[in-house]
């Protein structure tokens, strides 16, 4: 079959890693996927006229908007130049975005999709520092700040920066199978994807930080000690508190419940240990605090969608 054409959109201020990585994704099937002419990748800019990234560096395109063909996946990157977007841009996206058969957003270039009216009614993802913006500017999109990317019909919009990158293996994935996206991932020096549902942020990124150095020593001891007596009871005789005015304060500093900062906590302790060990699952669930198989499974299907044998399959695939 020919080749599928990914286009890539470019313009001033975009951040470079948002296009490179998903980029040399594309590139590497050829290379180290063992697929030769899957894809033509190809830039392009409003006047066809090179662009400055937020970084520095200086870009020339392969032609005009106008003049590029209908891609068969689109690609819009994102960058500070997603603040102030051309109404040119927008306008070229509303017209002619739809008739690609995938339209895909790294980062911040969410904003753009959905300037465009590409993301109303539909699930989005953007950078976790800009999914409260998101959501309020734009009402009519489903904005989901956890996932690393989301595919909803033609649409996918990934997290910041390097999620990009496992985008662009699933699409891989999805258009010539599994093995080929192994090979790239391989070739970069990457996991095979993570899944997309996979959370962007550690329990600690995802919370505030408490004020308070007795609710701060809690925390920590929270994520060197998974497997310990996290409930509410014994969290709170270690920050010498009341159970009821540890919960209170606890939540108001650090912005969730107790057992929810707990549950993060111990399935990121888990994910780690799936990713970068050789337990057994059930030695796992134990030394995260689950204490079995069962319980840990159920964690992760209701957190990331994958049961623990599915995460590291796709995550340390050295690992059965």
């Amino acid at each position: 079959m020919p080749p599928r054409t990914i286009l890539i959109v470019l313009f001033e201020a975009t951040l470079s890693l948002d296009f490179t990585g998903p980029l040399e994704v594309f590139d590497a099937v050829d290379r180290a996927g063992g697929v030769p002419d899957a894809y033509r990748v190809r830039t392009a800019t409003l006047d066809g006229e090179p662009v400055r990234t937020s970084s520095g560096l200086l870009v020339t395109p392969d032609s005009s908007l106008a003049d590029a063909p209908t891609p068969h996946t689109l690609v819009v990157p994102g960058g500070a130049g997603t603040r102030a977007l051309d109404p040119r841009l927008v306008a070229w996206l509303r017209e002619r975005a739809p008739a690609a058969e995938r339209v895909v957003s790294i980062c911040t270039g969410a904003f753009a999709l959905a300037e465009a009216g590409l993301l109303d009614g539909r699930r989005a993802t953007t950078h976790w520092t800009r999914t409260g913006s998101l959501a309020r500017r734009y009402p009519k999109v489903e904005v989901d700040p956890e996932p690393i990317f989301i595919r909803d019909g033609q649409v996918s919009t990934s997290a910041g920066v390097t999620s990009g990158i496992d985008l662009a293996l699933a699409l891989v994935e999805e258009d010539l199978g599994r093995d080929v996206a192994l090979r790239v991932a391989r070739h970069l020096v990457v996991f095979l994807r993570r899944p997309g549902n996979q959370t962007q942020f550690s329990a600690q990124l995802a919370a505030q930080t408490a004020q308070r150095r007795p609710l701060r020593d809690v925390q920590a001891w929270i994520a060197e000690h998974p497997a310990a007596d996290l409930s509410v009871a014994a969290l709170a005789d270690r920050a010498n508190l009341s159970p009821r005015h540890f919960a209170r304060a606890f939540r108001a500093e650090v912005g969730m419940a107790p057992g929810q900062y707990v549950e993060r906590a111990r399935l990121e302790a888990a994910r780690r240990l799936l990713e970068d060990s050789d337990d057994g699952i059930g030695e796992i669930s134990r030394a995260c605090g689950y204490g079995t198989p069962e319980a840990m499974r159920r964690a992760f299907i209701r957190r990331l969608g994958a049961a623990p044998a599915e995460y590291r399959r796709r995550f340390h695939p050295a690992v059965q």
